[in-house]
């Protein structure tokens, strides 16, 4: 029983952090839109940030979640302390190394990189130049992140989940102090400072807990050690597997600054655009996939696949159940949505314009998304972690396809669009290759499911299309609070169709709030 208290804190505690971060990273994002919109200065941030932020994702995240700490808690169980010590010292010195040649190369490389990855800037020589500066500022971040990363390894191996939880929200928050100290004076430069400052800040809280639990940093220990090539190798298909997704970001990048295709700011609207879509993937299509993982490895492991079917069934169903009707929502109300959140000082309404189109195709494919998390958890489960990359293979083909086809249609709607499509993609691949290997896992349960969710959700879509169109949108804090009640109207809505139409998720979930 004290194990399962200690894990139930211990996920409250990550939970905690998560939800701060996200709330503080979108104050982030409402102040970055307020100051730059989506003009030269943000595109060019965003475009500066990308590599360092792509690098952090294959380093350091992927070095952590996946590969880092099962082997140090292995060689900890196995190890005497000071075997232990001395393995993971050899770790620190290789991340040390490695990241510090990765951020001297990528400083000197500044001009080469951004001329792959946005092109387009290379018209624009002030652009083009301003970008290269800004990358050359940002690139030492993924030396810092991925010492944290290393930290963050150490005391997850020591099951202290505090100072790791709250990694990201000190980021966050920093950024934004660094927003409010430059306040009357605030230019793009001084934010690419906020973020280098909010990563030494985030290193700094993990440091002191590290050096609690033993003598880590040692560079004495040299670069050598047996188990440190079993890191490489458990690394490199995980590199693989998120690399497909992060070429995905840098294609759209790419054509995204080819303003003379998909018209100015299309680079930044990208960003504002897919920072909200991701909202309601973290709460819903990411939290359900990471609490199914362990439920499904365990039934992996007794082979009880009927179990494991009933499980994925569930999962998916409960995935649609909030995802469908979040997709919608996004639909129906994304001019409305950008314009209250975003559209002060800098951000105007063109900028305005553009997200929201963004915003509107990113929505069509949510819970497309959500059902891969899922599905991807399942071949996890089931340690297959191949499949999962050719299936990411497959979208990227295909995003890069529907991208040529759509931006100049769509403009940057067209990007959005076309990630959409591919997640549809993604998602039909894994669907196929999931039956082929364990069998039928409830398909027709989820079909109705889905047709009743669905039903429920256009119903609910047709009342906040009504109330869209009613709403006088005057601006101000008038928005704010009309914005707030229409969505509240379409919740209510929407649970009430789920009522009537005897959707088995609205009493499943009734149940777990009268029990709570």
């Amino acid at each position: 029983m004290s194990s399962k208290k200690n894990m139930a804190r211990s996920t409250a505690i990550v939970s905690s952090g998560i939800m701060i971060s996200r709330a503080l990273g979108f104050i982030r994002d409402v102040l970055i839109a307020n100051f730059f919109g989506t003009k030269i200065f943000a595109q060019a941030y965003v475009v500066a940030f990308t590599v360092p932020n792509t690098l952090r994702k294959l380093v350091a995240e992927g070095a952590v979640n996946t590969v880092m700490v099962p082997v140090l808690t292995e060689r900890r169980a196995k190890d005497s302390d000071k075997d232990f010590l001395r393995f993971a010292n050899v770790l620190f010195n290789l991340f040390l190394a490695s990241l510090s040649l990765i951020t001297i190369i990528g400083i000197l490389a500044a001009p080469a990189l951004i001329k792959v990855i946005a092109p387009g800037f290379t018209v624009d020589s002030a652009k083009f130049c301003l970008t290269v500066e800004l990358t050359r500022i940002l690139f030492p971040f993924i030396l810092l992140v991925g010492l944290t990363a290393y930290c963050i390894g150490i005391l997850h191996t020591f099951k202290h989940f505090t100072a790791p939880a709250f990694a990201s929200a000190v980021w966050n928050a920093s950024v934004i102090a660094g927003i409010l100290i430059f306040y009357q004076h605030l230019d793009i430069v001084h934010l690419a400072l906020a973020v280098l400052a909010g990563g030494v800040l985030q290193l700094a809280l993990q440091v002191f807990p590290v050096l609690k639990r033993g003598r880590f940093f040692d560079i004495r220990a040299g670069i050598f050690h047996k188990d440190a090539k079993k890191v490489g190798r458990l690394l490199l298909p995980r590199m693989v597997g998120a690399g497909v997704y992060q070429i995905n970001i840098i294609v759209d990048r790419m054509l995204a600054s080819l303003q003379f295709i998909v018209g100015r700011g299309a680079i930044a609207a990208l960003y504002y655009g897919n920072r909200l879509f991701q909202l309601p993937l973290a709460l819903f299509g990411v939290a359900i996939a990471t609490v199914a993982l362990p439920a499904m490895s365990s039934l992996a492991v007794e082979r009880n696949v009927q179990k494991m079917k009933e499980m994925l069934s569930f999962s998916i169903r409960g995935m649609l159940f909030f995802m469908v009707p979040a997709s919608v929502g996004l639909i129906m109300l994304s001019n409305p949505i950008i314009r209250v959140i975003f559209e002060r000082g800098e951000f105007d309404s063109y900028a305005t314009s553009i997200t929201s189109s963004v915003l509107f195709f990113y929505a069509i494919g949510l819970a497309a998304y959500g059902g891969v998390n899922i599905l991807v958890a399942a071949f996890h489960s089931m340690q297959d972690t191949i499949t999962p990359v050719k299936a990411a293979s497959l979208a990227l083909i295909a995003n890069i396809v529907f991208n040529v086809l759509l931006m100049s249609p769509l403009k940057a709607g067209g990007l959005a669009l076309a990630t959409s499509i591919s997640g549809f993609v993604n998602l039909g691949f894994l669907l196929m290759i999931l039956r082929r290997r364990i069998g039928g896992y409830g398909g027709a349960e989820i079909l109705r499911s889905f047709v009743k969710i669905l039903s429920a959700s256009l119903i609910m879509g047709a009342v906040l299309y009504g109330l869209r169109i009613t709403v006088v949108w005057s601006g101000g804090i008038r928005d704010a609070v009309s914005l707030i009640l229409v969505i509240l109207s379409g919740i209510a809505v929407y649970l009430l169709a789920a009522r009537a139409l005897r959707i088995r998720e609205i009493r499943i979930l009734s149940a777990w709030i009268k029990k709570d």
